[in-house]
């Protein structure tokens, strides 16, 4: 098959939404399809490339000022500025579906160019860019970004939905009732071995390690967990217990000013962007992962978290819930219930609970590796390219 992504952000630009869809996208060229992904440039990224067997087109955008985090003007100057693009590569090669990667802000390049092109529009809705509670500006809350999406996912020939959070609220808040396939995001296969040590990361070798991995965005309240961590510290005294902090943000500095306002700064390990290897290297090293995070579209950290052998202790709302259970995983609790997040982390201070968890983990996540995902796409592309036939 030939294969157009359209997805705004693509690594190294954003978070968990674009970093799976690489995935995707490159274990499709690895399985032999022609894949093009149609995204934004920003910084200093090359327009255009090819990397592990995969085109990537960036197209300019402005004003665009971290690589974690989009606003308001760049995502808007995508959709003129990626419908061109979009056209120019159309008139050179045929493509034969095109998977467009969150509603907003790449829905309408998408459906602009799947009617354009002549081939089907596969709409994969992540969750974030419908509904995040953390933000003012997210589209569930306003009346005329409602409207669009509901016809942009009324439109599309196919739509996929992460999780049934996501699923549901497709169906509840934008009152879009058709089939949605749900597909799980996948993810990598760990590296195979590891030699990592707690000195790398300045952890102390007889501390009892959380950590979380994320980007420092308001949905992620990230300050909670150091609050959630000097309660832990006050609560178990014969415990010295650290948190590691592995992203970047906005939020950075409130999580320093809280970890010096609650007297743990000396416990907080703020370790940065870090590469794959580096990143699974923490986790292995870590005891626990926990996220205060306020919804997850799906929750890929949780599941390289069971891959890594953790279990993980986090709230009840988002696509996470599809794959976590309450005591078999480790801990779901109420939303910002902070009181039951510190007794869900030192429950797993003891050693037999915490290696059973983690052994159950890492057969539970067996069915989320990338390749799986992968087929399943295969599938769904196959037969919106069937269906478009037919009609």
């Amino acid at each position: 098959m030939r294969i157009l992504f359209c997805n705004y952000e693509y690594p190294p630009l954003g978070g968990g939404g674009g970093v799976v869809m690489q995935w995707l996208a490159e274990q499709l060229a690895k399985r032999r399809h022609e894949v093009t992904v149609l995204t934004s440039q920003a910084f200093d990224l090359a327009t255009e490339s090819v990397e592990n067997n995969v085109n990537v087109i960036r197209t300019p955008v402005f004003f665009r000022r971290r690589k974690q985090v989009a606003n308001l003007p760049s995502m808007a100057a995508y959709l003129p500025m990626g419908i061109y693009r979009g056209l120019r590569l159309g008139s050179t090669q045929r493509f034969d579906v095109i998977n467009t990667h969150f509603v907003v802000p790449s829905g309408p390049v998408g459906h602009a160019l799947s009617r354009f092109l002549g081939a089907p529009n596969v709409l994969t809705a992540h969750g974030g860019d419908l509904f995040d509670p953390s933000k003012g500006s997210s589209p569930h809350r306003h009346a005329w970004l409602r409207t669009p999406i509901h016809w942009l996912l009324s439109s599309a020939d196919t739509v996929v939905g992460q999780s049934r959070d996501t699923v549901e609220h497709i169906e509840d808040i934008y009152d879009v009732h058709r089939p949605i396939d749900l597909v799980p995001l996948g993810i990598k296969r760990p590296p195979r071995r590891i030699s990592a040590s707690r000195a790398m990361f300045g952890l102390p070798e007889d501390a009892f390690v959380i950590v979380t991995v994320g980007r420092m965005v308001p949905r992620k309240s990230t300050p909670d967990l150091v609050r959630v961590l000097k309660t832990c510290n006050k609560q178990a005294r014969s415990l010295d217990i650290h948190l590691a902090i592995v992203g970047d943000g906005p939020q950075l500095q409130d999580v320093q000013q809280t970890a010096m306002e609650m007297g743990v700064a000396d416990k907080v390990h703020c370790l940065g962007e870090l590469s794959e290897a580096q990143k699974f290297a923490v986790l292995g090293v870590a005891d626990v992962f926990a996220s205060a995070s306020q919804h997850e579209g799906f929750g890929l950290v949780f599941l390289e978290a069971m891959a890594a052998g953790l279990p993980v202790v986090c709230y009840d709302r988002g696509g996470q819930t599809d794959f976590l259970d309450d005591g078999a995983t480790g801990h779901v609790v109420p939303l910002n219930d902070r009181d039951r997040m510190v007794r869900a982390i030192l429950d797993l201070r003891h050693d037999k609970l915490r290696n059973r968890i983690g052994r159950n983990n890492q057969e539970l996540v067996e069915s989320y590796y990338i390749d799986r995902c992968a087929e399943r796409y295969e599938e769904i592309f196959a037969s919106a390219m069937h269906s478009q036939r037919q009609h």
